[in-house]
């Protein structure tokens, strides 16, 4: 481990109370996320110092807001962000709860599948696009994207196959002001905004009981 990320690491937790088996969980991930980054682009190389600051927390701030949720879908999860986060928590902390990783690319579902294997993680992947993957969408308590797409084609991917019952955790950056705007123009839904740990200004918005306006 570099120093910047020793140091990194150290940071994060921190500020984050982890278990030791959580945290061995999260080392066992951040390391397989580092080796498999060298033929697979999981992360942008040039976070991979502050891989804990810039991806992990961020995850182990979302879980609390997911709470005793039974089931939660991750779309587009790509390198298992949040998704692999939230089902290492969710391993140690509520049973009988799991996670559902939507990610088409072929590369990533195998690594989001080897690490769920080797850690016996309460979770599955579905190598499907977002649009196909209403069947997981309509079984979801709470569904998560990271850095996905703007939240108006967000809620696109979501209506019609969630229920109202069901709330969104969409950590969004500085501009969340102008995707509230533009989605707010096509969507009515239920809003509520948590602070993030992300860069300033940005924020988890929580949504629910989303409809295209006129209908």
């Amino acid at each position: 481990m570099t120093t910047g990320l020793a140091q990194d690491r150290a940071a994060v937790l921190s500020r984050n109370g982890v278990s030791r088996e959580t945290l061995e969980r999260l080392d066992h991930y951040a390391d397989r996320l580092r080796a498999w980054q060298k033929t697979t682009n999981l992360v942008a190389p040039s976070t991979l110092d502050a891989l804990w600051s810039r991806h992990l927390e961020e995850g182990l701030r979302l879980y609390p807001l997911v709470g005793a949720a039974p089931k939660i879908v991750d779309l587009g999860s790509g390198g298992g962000l949040p998704g692999l986060v939230l089902a290492i928590k969710a391993k140690d902390a509520q049973p009988g709860q799991s996670v559902t990783l939507v990610e088409s690319n072929s590369k990533k579902a195998a690594f989001l599948r080897t690490v769920i294997r080797e850690l016996a993680l309460p979770a599955d992947v579905r190598a499907e696009r977002i649009e196909q993957a209403g069947a997981a969408l309509a079984t979801a308590d709470v569904v998560t994207a990271r850095a996905l797409a703007s939240l108006d084609v967000l809620l696109g991917f979501v209506s019609g196959h969630i229920g109202d019952h069901t709330r969104c955790l969409f950590p969004k950056g500085r501009q969340h002001e102008a995707e509230i705007a533009e989605a707010s123009a096509h969507w009515r839904f239920d809003m509520v905004k948590h602070p993030s740990t992300g860069e300033e200004g940005s924020v988890v918005l929580e949504l629910r009981s989303i409809r295209p306006i006129g209908a």
